[in-house]
Formats: structure tokens, C-alpha cells, sequence
């Protein structure tokens, strides 16, 4: 199975249903003219040198562009190498990291695409700029692409950690893998050919990758990207295209519920908001479900993985007990808590969560942090949490985030969540301030 032969089978299955829509810009895609687009990225490619593995780096906003650049990276074998443009003043360590032979960017970022060393060709999604190839003009070409390398096992996909636990490193994510995962996603959410996806977050997250785009092509449903979200633009989007799935973060999914409360209803045909990016409060979940009668399904992965670790069902859950929970593993990844000593946990200790199999290919260039974190077949997420009788997941917090405060551990996350139950209280955050008597004071 590989990424953009999801859009070579919409095309055959129903060629004139719509792919992709660029909500900024009221551009749309259908299946067949994505995978028209797809060979013809590949074509400008293949002519700028780019051959099987080398990297593409697309450093832009969400758009059309965007997507038909990954697309046509992936479909001659190359690897799409994203990088979010709010990283515009460390482009130059991303590039040094990753060696691409092109970068792909919006006229908005030549200044800081041309300051960044070592890159052979420049692309400019817009039109020509100095010292830089024009995107339209490459595709208008029409430029011949390679026969597909067709590797399953393949990297196609480098997409960076957030850097919480020291520099952001490129995760490695292959074809099979990813896309085996996309499809367990796909099943839990109940994903169809009828459902309307809205993305709004960064094209550059991994996020994206597993939870807009791939179980949505694998089902043929249509996807939309925003890239200038509000609160108000982002609701008109949102209920003007008939969207059934929100993919959001827990801040746009609380402007959401404050815009659908001044509205006096939830966008029109939402049938689920999904969330991913970092915890989401109780609160959120019990408004979602009091208020707008819609499930708010928590998902938590990471970059290392090409899907989640643990991910909710679409339906609301009633038991407010069960609130703090995100949900089972997804049937292609095994999850097992670990003590300090990587020993294996009972259920419902707290300790390490790891996943054995269903992960990375590694990170790029980085054997040494990559066999740290994925000794003995398992990989660390670095994350603390349990699993339930039910075998689902909670998830307490980062070990790097942990508060050590007169030798107890505080959990940031509980002391946030309790904060956020106090009325007034829209998001909150605690981290640890050095003491001399405590060793560390928490602060909100």
C-alpha cells in the first residue's frame, strides 16, 4: 500500500467526487484532477533532479499547492520533508538536517528560503522569484514523471517532534506502515465516502497526515485545509461546507464551542470534532457533549508514529468519571506501560507508555537517538499515563513536564484540569519554578 495510491484508486472509484478544497481560497480538487495534478508535480520534480529518496522540503501555508507537491514527492519515490513556516528563523538547521535536492515555498517566505544555505533548487508555489523555479509554470508544463518506484517500505514522509524533549528531530515514517494505520483510524471514527473532513491545522504536523488526510482518501470522503483559521471565519468554513468531521486542536475546539454558544447552535451537519496536539480538558468534552449534543474524541499520538497511540470512539461518552480517558489503542499498535527500569506495569499503574511494533522507521540522520528510543523493538514515548480494565489509555503528562515538588510528584495536567473547572477559567497551564526549599514551585 503506498500514500498517493489512496488518490489513484478515488480517481478510478468516483473520478468527479471532490478530494481536496482549499478553504481560503474556494479551490477544489476532485479525484481526478488530484491525481492529474499528483503526475504532474511528479513530472516538475523528476525534471529538477529529484530522484527515489532524496528530499523535498515544503516549507509553506496549507493550500492546494501543499498537497500536490507531497503528493507528487511521494509518487516517484522521494521523500516529503515538511517543515512549519512558524520555524522560519531555524529553516536553516532543518535544511542542514535533512539535505533536501528541492524546496518547495510560498512567495511570502523567499526572503527566508534564499538566506537559508545548501539547497540546489528554490520553487516558488506563486509564480517566479529571484533564483527560484515557478510552480505553475513547471506544472503547466506538463513534464513527464518516472515509473513509480512502488516501495512499500519506502520513507515517504519526514516530519518533525515539536522539540519538547530537546531539538526537533525527523521522524521517519514509511508507506505500509502509515497507511495500515490510517485505515484502523479510518474504521474507529467510522469514516465514509460521504463524510466532509475540515483540517485547519498545519499541513506540516503528522497530525494532519493521519487524521485529515489519509483515512479520509482510504475512505474516498472529501477533505478541506484552512489556513487563516478564527473564530468566526473558522465556524462559517466549517457549516458552509457541510463539514461532518472537525480535526482541530483543544484551543480551536473551545473557540468552536464559544462561537456555537453565541450562535445558539453547532455547525450544521458536524458529526464528530476530533481532537489531537495536546490534552484536552474534561470540560471541553462534557460542553461538547452537554451543549452541542457531539462527540469530542481525543486522540494522542506523536510524530514518531504515523498514527496513535490511543484514540476515543465517535459517541459521547456519558460517564463523567470516564471523561479523563482518551480511548483504546487503535488495533495496529500494541501499548504497554513501563517502570523506570523498563519492566512492564499492572494495570492501572502509572508509568512510561510504550508501543511495541507499528512506529517510525527512525529519525533522519540520528542512529544514536533512534536506538535510545527504540531499544529492544520498543519505542519510548516519553509520555506518562496507565491503561484501564478496559484497556483504555490516560494520559498524565510528559516525564520531562513532571513537578518534583517537596519530593512528591505533581502532574501538571491534574492541577490544569482542576483549574479549568473554575468558572472564568477558559486554559490553563502550570509549569515548575526553581526553589530553594521545595526544589521546584508550581506555578499557573
Amino acid at each position: 500500500m503506498l500514500m498517493h495510491g489512496l488518490v489513484l484508486a478515488g480517481a478510478e472509484r468516483h473520478p468527479h467526487r471532490f478530494a481536496f478544497r482549499w478553504v481560503d481560497h474556494d479551490a477544489a480538487l476532485t479525484y481526478a484532477q488530484a491525481a492529474e495534478a499528483m503526475e504532474k508535480a511528479a513530472g516538475a520534480l523528476a525534471a529538477l533532479g529529484v530522484q527515489k529518496g532524496d528530499r523535498v522540503t515544503i516549507f509553506a501555508h496549507n493550500g492546494l499547492d501543499y498537497l500536490t507537491t507531497m503528493l507528487g514527492a511521494w509518487r516517484i519515490g522521494a521523500i516529503a520533508a515538511l517543515v512549519n513556516v512558524r520555524f522560519a528563523d531555524a529553516l536553516a538547521e532543518y535544511l542542514a538536517d535533512h539535505t533536501p535536492r528541492v524546496v518547495v515555498y510560498t512567495h511570502d517566505q523567499g526572503e527566508t528560503v534564499r538566506r537559508a544555505a545548501g539547497v540546489e533548487q528554490l520553487v516558488c508555489m506563486d509564480g517566479p522569484q529571484p533564483g527560484a523555479h515557478s510552480l505553475p509554470e513547471l506544472m503547466a508544463a506538463a513534464l513527464p514523471a518516472p515509473a513509480d518506484p512502488h516501495d512499500e517500505n519506502a520513507i515517504a514522509h519526514l516530519s518533525y517532534t515539536s522539540g519538547t524533549t530537546g531539538k526537533p528531530k525527523g521522524a521517519c515514517l514509511a508507506h505500509e506502515p502509515t497507511i495500515r494505520a490510517a485505515r484502523c483510524i479510518g474504521e474507529r471514527l467510522r469514516i465514509r465516502a460521504d463524510d466532509v473532513s475540515f483540517g485547519p491545522t498545519a499541513l506540516s504536523s503528522s497530525y494532519q497526515l493521519v487524521a485529515n488526510l489519509l483515512p479520509q482518501l482510504a475512505a474516498g470522503a472529501s477533505i478541506n485545509v484552512m489556513g487563516r483559521w478564527s473564530q468566526s471565519a473558522g465556524f462559517e468554513a466549517i457549516d458552509a461546507c457541510g463539514a461532518t468531521m472537525l480535526v482541530a486542536n483543544p484551543p480551536m475546539l473551545a473557540e468552536l464551542l464559544a462561537e456555537s454558544r453565541e450562535k445558539g447552535r453547532p455547525p450544521g451537519r458536524l458529526r464528530l470534532a476530533l481532537s489531537g496536539g495536546g490534552p484536552v480538558p474534561p470540560t471541553l468534552k462534557k460542553a461538547f457533549r452537554n451543549e452541542l449534543k457531539l462527540p469530542l474524541v481525543e486522540s494522542y499520538g506523536q510524530s514518531e508514529l504515523g498514527g496513535f497511540v490511543a484514540l476515543g470512539y465517535p459517541e459521547a461518552e456519558p460517564d463523567d468519571s470516564k471523561l479523563t480517558r482518551i480511548g483504546p489503542p487503535p488495533p495496529d499498535k500494541e501499548v504497554i506501560v513501563l517502570d523506570l527500569e523498563d519492566r512492564p506495569l499492572p494495570m492501572g499503574e502509572t508509568g512510561q507508555l510504550c508501543l511495541r511494533g507499528g512506529f517510525m522507521a527512525g529519525y533522519w540522520n540520528r542512529p544514536d537517538a533512534t536506538a535510545q528510543a527504540t531499544r529492544g523493538a520498543i519505542l519510548r514515548t516519553g509520555d506518562v499515563g496507565f491503561l484501564d480494565a478496559d484497556g483504555c489509555v490516560t494520559l498524565r503528562g510528559r516525564r520531562a513536564e513532571l513537578i518534583q515538588v517537596g519530593g512528591v510528584t505533581w502532574f501538571p495536567r491534574e492541577v490544569e484540569e482542576a483549574l479549568q473547572r473554575i468558572a472564568g477559567v477558559k486554559l490553563a497551564a502550570v509549569i515548575g519554578l526553581p526553589d530553594a526549599v521545595l526544589g521546584a514551585r508550581p506555578a499557573a
